[in-house]
């Protein structure tokens, strides 16, 4: 669960700050054009050098300004229900100075292409690098419900794939979605109910492939792909297909799709 929101932390593009503490600016929601986690577990936020939330970063003093950042994560394939989950981070934010903010700087430009957004307009920086010290997170969405330690967000790493997986799911909903319907094959009875794994009853596989009206590709990790089925009637239900071990990079994971569409094929 830690690596899913680090994950979410450093790739989702969908995250707002909500500042209750903020004096004099009242509550609202900025988004930061960057972000990443520290060492230590604190997220870094690159927001715009004259938003209320670097006026208010910027005035406060230690940790008395509260602030909940939330990111929400949708699917960047068009289909029913496209929220995939959410995540909550909430703690203390303050202005990042001095010795810091070229360390917090390079962590940035480590996972983002920033350089372009730190140019400054003259002699006034366009963005300001702020620090949100976490002390407590929480998840929902399609793989579970729960809290993650600070600690062990700092420990983790973002899933290998997360920074290609809107433009694969979206080549293969495009390019490859018969192939992708052709998983329905490694379904069994689901008659257990949905998020199946795969490698059931062939026969039983083929009268869901046949139920099934659309197949949408959902989700995609280091450990497999989930799509969304969806059946005659209307109604909809999610399948996982697990990778037989997890890939490390694009051309693992090109190596376990080929392997999945080869088993579903018979």
């Amino acid at each position: 669960m830690a690596e899913r929101v680090r994950t979410l932390v450093e790739y989702n593009a969908s995250v707002s700050l909500t500042l209750p503490g903020a004096r004099d600016h009242g509550p609202g929601f900025w988004e930061p054009a960057a972000r990443t986690v520290t060492p230590e577990g604190d997220v870094v936020l690159l927001v715009p050098w004259d938003s209320p939330t670097a006026r208010a970063a910027a005035y406060a003093q230690d940790d008395d300004l509260t602030c909940v950042m939330e990111i929400t994560d949708v699917a960047p394939v068009a289909m029913r229900q496209r929220i995939r989950g959410r995540a909550w981070l909430a703690g203390w934010l303050t202005a990042v100075r001095n010795e810091d903010r070229d360390r917090c700087v390079e962590l940035l430009a480590e996972r983002h292409p920033v350089q372009a957004v730190l140019e400054s307009d003259g002699d006034q920086p366009a963005w300001m690098p702020v620090r949100l010290e976490v002390g407590e997170i929480s998840v929902d969405d399609l793989w579970g419900t729960g809290c993650v330690e600070p600690e062990e967000l700092a420990r983790t790493e973002p899933d290998p794939i997360a920074r290609h997986e809107a433009e694969l799911l979206q080549h293969l909903h495009s390019a490859h979605s018969d192939q992708v319907r052709g998983l329905c094959t490694l379904l069994g009875d689901r008659a257990a109910g949905a998020d199946r794994a795969a490698g059931a009853d062939r026969a039983a596989g083929a009268e869901v492939h046949a139920a099934v009206r659309d197949v949408v590709p959902v989700a995609l990790d280091r450990f497999g792909l989930r799509v969304r089925l969806t059946e005659a009637d209307r109604r909809t239900f999610d399948a996982r297909f697990d990778f037989p071990e997890p890939v490390r990079d694009t051309g693992e994971l090109r190596h376990a799709m080929h392997t999945l569409f080869a088993a579903a094929m018979g």
